[in-house]
């Protein structure tokens, strides 16, 4: 009994044949193109598969044979005929597949997966697409002068009866975005190239509508001198909408440079692991003791400074920390009475962990900063401003935090979730918008923490409520791996840092931490209750407690 292993529609003899002619003419023409068309990854896709998945119209070849998406194939189709009445000469539009041919394997080598199609249905399919997108793509053209709206209106004139609401107009922009949904754009300049008479010409009307589309759709508001888009060096349309959102600076920093910043985990474990906190909190306890002196507080007092307490504690302290119930607290009394020696040696701990730490992801408390209302119960301000996140930024002589405006509508969604998913898969360096992402989830954890934001002009809300955005920042998902990046980085340290030092936050904190928290300072309370009381109860059987007046009156 046999089994047949291979998938029922695998053609296994056009597989051999794609195989060995991609090797032979890979060789001849030294192909060095580094894959930009990825598969999300699953657990991306678990997340919100809408987000991922085109629901109006497939560009390239991932989801091109689902049924569902049929319909807008013939709005591609009259896409393609008006195509080919500007090409100029006497070309139809099997030249510019012909054209598209010769450019096979770059087209193949911009993909992740296999493309199990022919080379002749793959350059029909990109010059069928690329027709469609050039002419959506006009929109944008024409609002920055490149177009004049009459010569483009009768090309344009077939959208009005599916793209003319702005419903769908926005459906077909969130299909544009996609991760899987994406064509190179040396495709699109190779049909711009047979329409126009000179190369300059088509990089600037290329340049226009890739310029308008990401000013569309980037949830940040462009500076006035903003920067120039080099056709040349964008892979699609998502990279070039990603081009703009994060500085090609921050895209290109070395991990092994930025994972040498621990300070924030470190400052974190510092605060919630030293136990010289123990002998701080001890430390104003006794500072507001000492100001009393007024009945049993004063006999307590003397009772702590007599003689034989002091010559308890000159004993051995190893010795004394054997003793049963006292080894409970030995550590903490310890830290109180002998903190040099413990200091030093933790001092050494953290510079070999500091060394160990060096190259790894970060850890969860260094992407952990308080929500915006804790923020502002600390007095930290809020400032908005215009750019990209290049710009987050926090003032600590000011106690300000720079952000920048983000516009939230129907597409930002989307737009966020495979921004995220293309840096995961593409970058070489730090993933500094998804640690954008992470910020904003980080301090956004309510609606009112949207509230406060809208106020300060920094989110421009045009979703039903405050509530939605909220849900969206926290339904990011955070399973996407994580790396240091410096600037961001320093911002959520300084945060940290400045919140951390009010007064308010380090008691409650104190409190939560070493008192509510800590079975070991409620063991060590009780410890000196027992004590304090066995010593007042030995100390009335020698002297007679009836003879001191602590202020209450006498039988």
């Amino acid at each position: 009994m046999s089994s047949n292993p291979n998938p029922v529609n695998f053609d296994e003899r056009r597989w051999i044949i794609n195989i060995r002619r991609t090797l032979e003419e890979e060789i001849e023409d030294d192909i060095d193109l580094p894959v930009c068309i990825f598969s999300v990854p699953k657990f991306l896709i678990s997340s919100d598969r809408d987000s991922y998945t085109p629901q109006e119209v497939a560009i390239g070849p991932y989801h091109y044979w689902r049924p569902e998406l049929y319909e807008m194939e013939r709005y591609k189709l009259a896409a393609a005929k008006r195509a080919q009445k500007h090409i100029h000469g006497d070309h139809k539009f099997q030249y510019v597949v012909d054209q598209l041919k010769e450019l096979e394997l770059q087209i193949r080598a911009c993909y992740h997966k296999f493309l199990n199609i022919s080379n002749e249905t793959l350059a029909w399919m990109m010059a069928i697409d690329a027709s469609f997108l050039l002419e959506f793509l006009q929109i944008y053209a024409i609002k920055e002068g490149k177009l004049s709206a009459t010569s483009s209106s009768r090309s344009l004139s077939h959208l009005v009866d599916y793209a003319g609401t702005k419903a769908a107009h926005n459906a077909i922009l969130r299909d544009m975005v996609m991760l899987e949904n994406q064509i190179p754009l040396f495709a699109l300049r190779k049909m711009l190239e047979v329409q126009y008479s000179s190369l300059e010409l088509t990089d600037d009307m290329l340049q226009a509508m890739l310029m308008g589309f990401c000013e569309e759709l980037s949830p940040f508001k462009m500076m006035k001198n903003k920067p120039i888009i080099n056709v040349s060096e964008c892979a699609h349309l998502l990279d070039c909408l990603y081009d703009t959102i994060v500085p090609k600076d921050q895209q290109k920093v070395k991990i092994t440079e930025v994972e040498d910043r621990g300070g924030t985990t470190q400052a974190k474990e510092r605060y919630h692991g030293d136990p010289t906190c123990v002998r701080k909190f001890f430390s104003e306890v006794w500072k507001l003791i000492s100001k009393l002196n007024k009945g049993p507080i004063r006999l307590i007092k003397k009772l702590i400074l007599s003689k034989p307490v002091k010559c308890l504690f000159k004993f051995p302290w190893t010795m004394l920390s054997k003793i049963p119930g006292i080894s409970v607290v030995a550590q903490p009394i310890q830290y109180l009475l002998f903190p040099k020696d413990k200091e030093d040696k933790k001092s050494e701990d953290d510079s070999s962990q500091a060394n160990s730490d060096t190259n790894k992801p970060p850890l969860v408390e260094e992407i952990t900063i308080p929500s915006v209302t804790e923020l502002s119960k600390s007095l930290v301000r809020f400032q908005a401003t215009v750019g990209n996140i290049s710009i987050v930024r926090f003032d600590t002589k000011t106690a300000t935090l720079h952000l920048p405006t983000i516009s939230l509508d129907v597409n930002s969604e989307v737009i966020l979730r495979n921004l995220v998913a293309y840096e995961a898969s593409n970058a070489s360096g730090p993933l500094a918008f998804t640690r954008y992402t992470e910020l904003m989830n980080g301090i956004i954890d309510t609606e009112e923490d949207v509230r406060l934001l809208r106020e300060k002009g920094i989110i421009l809300n045009r979703l039903k409520s405050d509530a939605e955005v909220a849900n969206l920042w926290n339904g990011m998902n955070k399973s996407v791996r994580l790396t240091k990046v410096p600037q961001l980085d320093k911002v959520i340290e300084d945060v940290n840092k400045y919140y951390n030092s009010r007064w308010k936050v380090k008691f409650w904190k104190h409190m939560k931490h070493y008192v509510f928290g800590s079975w070991q300072f409620l063991t060590l309370l009780a410890t000196i209750m027992l004590l304090l009381m066995t010593t007042l109860q030995a100390f009335c059987s020698v002297y007679n407690c009836r003879k001191f007046n602590f202020g209450s009156t006498s039988e």
